[in-house]
């Protein structure tokens, strides 16, 4: 299983992005080599640009995408690596970030603890922060 944060489903269905085809690529790589899915972090991100969020998900799934709950284990990793990113900002810039979780951390937690490769076009933040989760890359 390879789980795809966001960018990877907007590069897909965005003629003239500059991932399209590694995006679409990855997509149907991980569909016939054990599964691609996005979490519910993913699937809320992609609804809310969408002009018909209320066909997202039946979409995805005839991509081949599975769609998955976030496990519960991954709220402990999750706020960990945020808590960590919110003391570097703090130290870097002298500003506080938002106290709830960004999803990208929803999204590097679910893969850590599952295990599984993460798909992404935005690698910096998942390299920070969650440095044992394999990341594939345009």
């Amino acid at each position: 299983m390879i789980l795809l944060d966001t960018n990877v489903l907007i590069y897909a269905s965005t003629e003239g992005s500059p991932f399209l085809e590694w995006a679409r690529q990855t997509i149907a790589t991980g569909a016939a080599e054990g599964g691609a899915a996005v979490n519910a972090v993913s699937l809320a991100e992609v609804c809310v640009g969408d002009t018909e969020p209320e066909t997202v998900a039946d979409r995805l799934r005839s991509w081949g995408i599975t769609l998955l709950d976030i496990p519960t284990a991954a709220a402990e990793p999750c706020a960990l690596a945020y808590l960590k990113y919110r003391e570097r900002r703090r130290a870097e810039s002298g500003r506080d970030a938002p106290s709830l979780p960004l999803p990208d951390f929803f999204i590097g937690a679910h893969a850590q603890v599952m295990g599984w490769p993460l798909a992404t076009a935005d690698a910096g933040r998942f390299r920070t922060y969650f440095p044992s989760v394999v990341l594939h890359t345009p």
